[in-house]
C-alpha cells in the first residue's frame, strides 16, 4: 500500500480497484439508464469520478436536447417571462411545454442580468407542475413525460428529471440533480444522481452521491457528505476526503463525497451513512444504524440489534 494518497484526478481506468470501478456498482446491461454516458466516457476511470462531472454534463445534456427539440418540433408551446395566472414572476427566462403538459407554478425565478442567458424549464408531454418554485437563474431544467410535480416542491436548475416520476410536496432538488424513470422523491437532494425506480420519498438530504437501479431510503434516513470536524474548518482550509482500499488510498478533489448506492441497494429508516461510503449491489443497512466509511456488500446485511447485542442499557424504574 502506498503511504501518499493518490489523487483520484491522476488515476487511469486500469489502475482503479474493483472497489471502486463503475461496473462494481451498476449493471447498464440488465437495467440500461438515459445518462449512461456520464458513467462510462473515457474520462471517467472509477466512480469517484462521476460525482464532480455530474454538473458539466447536465448543463451540456440540457443545451443540447432543449434547443434539438425546439428546432425538430412544431408542437411546442413557449412562454418567455410568464408563468399563468395566479403565478409570480422575477427576471427573465423561457418555458417551453409539450402538448398536453401542466404548468402553473407559484413562482419562477430567471436571471436579472441584461445579458446573461435565459434558462429554460422545458415541460414534457403528460408532466404536471402545480404550485411549485422553479428556480432558472443558474441553469435549465428539464421535466419528463409523465412526471407529477406537487405543490410545494423547489427545483433549482441545472436539473434532468426523467418520466413518470413523482415529485411529493416538499421535494427540494438544489441543483446538478439527475433523476432516472419512475422514481418517489420527497427530500432534498444535490449533485446527486438517481437511477430509474429509485426512491428518496421521505424527509431528509442527500448529496453528492450516486444512487443505482430501486436503490431506497427509508425515513428520515440520510448520507453524510462532509466529515463532521471538517465542518468546523472555512471552506478554503478543508482537507479532500481520502477513500482507503486494500490496494492504496485515493484523496479526491475536495472534502465532500457521500454514498455510492449499487442497484437494489436499501438503507432502512433513521440510519446515517458516513462520507464515502460504498454499498455495492443488493446491500441492506437495517434501521437506525450507524454505517461507517468503507465498503460492505454485494449481497450483504447490515444489522444493528442494540436489544439482542447488549447495547441497550434496562434500568427499573424508580
Amino acid at each position: 500500500m502506498t503511504n501518499a494518497p493518490i489523487p483520484i484526478d491522476e488515476l487511469k481506468p486500469e489502475e482503479a480497484p474493483d472497489c471502486l470501478k463503475v461496473k462494481t456498482y451498476f449493471d447498464f446491461q440488465i437495467y440500461p439508464f438515459a445518462h449512461e454516458s456520464l458513467f462510462t466516457s473515457p474520462d471517467i476511470a472509477c466512480v469517484l469520478n462521476v460525482i464532480p462531472a455530474i454538473s458539466g454534463y447536465a448543463e451540456n445534456w440540457l443545451a443540447d436536447t432543449i434547443p434539438e427539440n425546439l428546432s425538430s418540433r412544431d408542437d411546442l408551446e413557449v412562454r418567455t417571462d410568464t408563468v399563468g395566472a395566479g403565478g409570480q414572476a422575477w427576471a427573465r427566462f423561457r418555458v417551453v411545454l409539450e402538448p398536453g403538459a401542466s404548468f402553473e407554478p407559484a413562482t419562477v425565478v430567471g436571471v436579472t442580468e441584461s445579458d446573461a442567458e435565459v434558462h429554460t424549464v422545458y415541460v414534457a408531454a403528460g408532466a404536471s407542475l402545480l404550485g411549485s418554485n422553479i428556480y432558472l437563474d443558474e441553469g435549465d431544467i428539464y421535466i419528463g413525460e409523465g412526471t407529477t410535480v406537487e405543490p410545494g416542491v423547489g427545483l433549482k436548475g441545472p436539473t434532468i428529471i426523467g418520466a413518470d416520476n413523482e415529485l411529493r410536496q416538499g421535494t427540494y432538488f438544489r441543483g446538478n440533480v439527475i433523476v432516472g424513470d419512475g422514481g418517489t422523491f420527497r427530500g432534498e437532494l444535490k449533485n446527486v444522481v438517481m437511477m430509474n425506480k429509485a426512491n428518496f420519498p421521505h424527509p431528509s438530504y442527500v448529496g453528492d452521491s450516486l444512487c443505482g437501479y430501486a436503490t431506497h431510503f427509508g425515513n428520515q434516513a440520510t448520507a453524510a457528505n462532509l466529515g463532521i470536524f471538517e465542518g468546523l474548518r472555512e471552506g478554503a482550509d478543508r482537507k479532500p476526503l481520502v477513500i482507503r482500499t486494500e490496494e492504496g488510498a485515493y484523496a479526491l478533489s475536495g472534502p465532500k463525497l457521500g454514498i455510492i448506492m449499487g442497484d437494489w441497494s436499501q438503507i432502512g429508516c433513521n440510519s446515517v451513512a458516513d462520507p464515502g461510503t460504498f454499498l455495492a449491489p443488493r446491500t441492506i443497512v437495517y434501521s437506525l444504524s450507524r454505517i461507517d466509511k468503507g465498503f460492505y456488500g454485494p449481497d450483504e446485511v447490515v444489522k444493528n440489534k442494540p436489544m439482542v447485542h447488549g447495547v441497550i442499557e434496562r434500568a427499573d424504574l424508580t
